[in-house]
């Protein structure tokens, strides 16, 4: 009977039903002999019975699917979310298992999206809300708050929580994360216990950054006095795989409504003074300023103008000569980066930093190698075969594809690969990949060399430099300052020029101001010489111009 329907099953018991009532009837009436009268009589009692029989089951089956139009019915409604209604109770008598089904169905289903709701709304690190969570729950909160009420919103970011990660795991660091959301949570309850109505959020927004946001605040001391919580409770050393681990915290604080009626305005401003927090020293707090408001002003106006710059082409080269110090040839120049800025020609000192910040030194470096590579091979053309130095910064030599367009520049403008030279920092020389070593070594075998800029600002590695791929080291002026005036200042610069030597390179003075200097520095060895003091920086003609002379002068000499 598998297969077949309730209704096909009723009609079928319906018939057997009166067929064996015919047989029976038709028995008992003919005594051992079938007549017609015998026959209908046995007939009727089996249509009879076999009506009854149905009426019956039609009476059953109509219960059933009465239930299970309810059951559907029901189904529907939890398909559109209500899963919170109860079983009909028709289904629950009639069909006990389909009510049990759906009853488990429903609580399975309940459970499921309580736990995808929670892991979309909370961080499963720290049981915190999460960026999402915490931004819809302030916004709320700010939303029920009058226009002169005051609230503190701190955003919070770990000093050294990267080299727990680095030392001891990932799953250490989230331990360390559990660790910290529990200290936010003492926190806000001691310092805002027994005020009335007032709900404090906490939030992890990612990695090792988290906020907080106080409602309600009655004094504007209690700002400084739970900032301070905040910091003392990070700042104290945590228990962690039985070792104490001291990370410490930078925090921004700011107000409602002096700094922002909205979560993004005072978001943005708390964020702003946690860098400042931590660009003063790390391991305090920093309240969002007028004066900070300036800045940050100031430096969204640097990268705007920045951008037009780049898509104007604003920028331009000027020349340093570099001289060997023995006999005062020229051998190299540095191209350095001017700004035509419409306010004035500006340094690199004023805009480089903010185009490493924004991405934007990718563009710029992409624009002074392809003019670099135009003016070598067009100097070559004038018979003018000089080295030409350029800074890199991290941020290009990061970029997977500079290799390769440097390379790519160099050919299309014809320029031969001896004649470029790249200035890596000492800080980035300590710290580049292996990759970029290996990259860098490739460049220097087509013919390029390779020099460190800026030595004696950083902490080199002594064993690390005698690896790298480098032909010269240029001492910082701070190296050379004091060489005409101090002995210590002689003895710490002939002591590095014999360093560099030793690693065999040759050793570049930089930011010569005067001859004293210069007479100095050949004396104790300095291979190349370059400052104000031999020549100052000059747009390409005028270098051309300068070159020429120099060679006139040594020919008639």
């Amino acid at each position: 009977m598998e297969g077949f329907s309730l209704k096909s099953r009723a009609i079928a018991f319906a018939m057997c039903a009166g067929a064996v009532a015919f047989i029976l009837a038709l028995a008992a009436s003919s005594r051992g002999e079938v007549s017609v009268d015998s026959a209908g009589r046995a007939l009727t009692a089996a249509i009879i019975c076999g009506v009854m029989c149905w009426a019956s089951a039609e009476r059953t089956i109509a219960a059933t699917a009465g239930a299970i139009d309810a059951a559907i019915a029901r189904l529907s409604r939890a398909a559109n979310g209500d899963l919170e209604s109860e079983i009909p109770e028709e289904v629950i008598e009639c069909v006990p298992p389909l009510a049990e089904a759906m009853d488990g169905l429903f609580r399975q289903l309940h459970a499921n999206l309580e736990s995808v709701q929670r892991l979309a709304m909370f961080d499963s690190v720290t049981n915190l809300p999460n960026r999402t969570h915490f931004r819809r729950s302030c916004e709320a909160l700010l939303d029920t708050m009058g226009p002169d009420e005051k609230a503190v919103l701190y955003f919070i970011d770990l000093d050294r929580f990267k080299a727990v990660n680095d030392t001891m795991g990932h799953a250490a660091g989230d331990q360390l994360l559990g660790m910290v959301a529990n200290r936010l949570r003492s926190v806000a309850e001691r310092f805002v216990a027994g005020a009335d109505g007032r709900q404090v959020l906490i939030g992890r927004l990612a990695g090792d950054e988290f906020t907080m946001f106080v409602p309600d605040l009655k004094d504007l001391r209690d700002a400084d006095r739970i900032g301070q919580g905040i910091l003392s409770a990070m700042s104290q050393p945590f228990e962690l795989a039985e070792q104490e681990i001291s990370i410490g915290a930078s925090i921004g604080i700011v107000l409602r409504p002096e700094h922002g009626a909205t979560l993004h305005e005072l978001m943005r401003a708390a964020d702003a003074a946690m860098y400042h927090a931590k660009a003063s020293g790390r391991g305090r707090t920093e309240h969002f300023t007028e004066a900070l408001a300036a800045e940050i002003a100031e430096r969204a106006q640097l990268e705007s103008d920045l951008r037009e710059a780049v898509s104007k082409d604003q920028f331009a080269l000027v020349y340093q000569p570099q001289i060997a110090a023995h006999d005062g040839r020229i051998v190299g120049a540095e191209a350095l980066l001017r700004w035509k800025h419409p306010d004035g020609l500006k340094m690199p000192v004023a805009f480089l930093q903010r185009a490493e910040e924004t991405g934007l030194i990718v563009e710029i470096g992409e624009w002074v190698l392809q003019n670099v590579a135009e003016t070598i091979s067009r100097w070559g053309r004038l018979g003018i075969e000089q080295r030409m130095a350029v800074n890199i910064s991290q941020r290009q030599i990061d970029h997977a594809t500079f290799f390769r367009r440097l390379g790519e520049a160099m050919r299309a403008a014809d320029a031969p690969a001896h004649l470029l030279e790249l200035e890596i920092s000492e800080t980035l020389a300590m710290h580049c990949s292996d990759d970029v070593i290996e990259a860098i070594a490739a460049l220097r075998a087509d013919g390029a060399s390779i020099a460190i800029d800026d030595f004696g600002t950083g902490y080199s590695n002594i064993a690390r430099l005698r690896h790298l791929p480098v032909d010269r080291v240029k001492l910082d002026r701070s190296l050379i300052e004091h060489v005409a005036d101090q002995a210590e200042a002689r003895t710490i610069a002939q002591a590095v020029i014999a360093l560099v030597h030793g690693l065999g390179c040759e050793a570049v003075a930089e930011g010569i101001e005067n001859e004293d200097q210069a007479m100095v520095l050949r004396v104790i060895g300095c291979d190349v010489l370059q400052g104000y003091s031999i020549a100052a920086p000059m747009p390409e003609e005028a270098f051309l111009n300068w070159v020429r002379d120099e060679r006139g002068t040594r020919a008639a000499g």
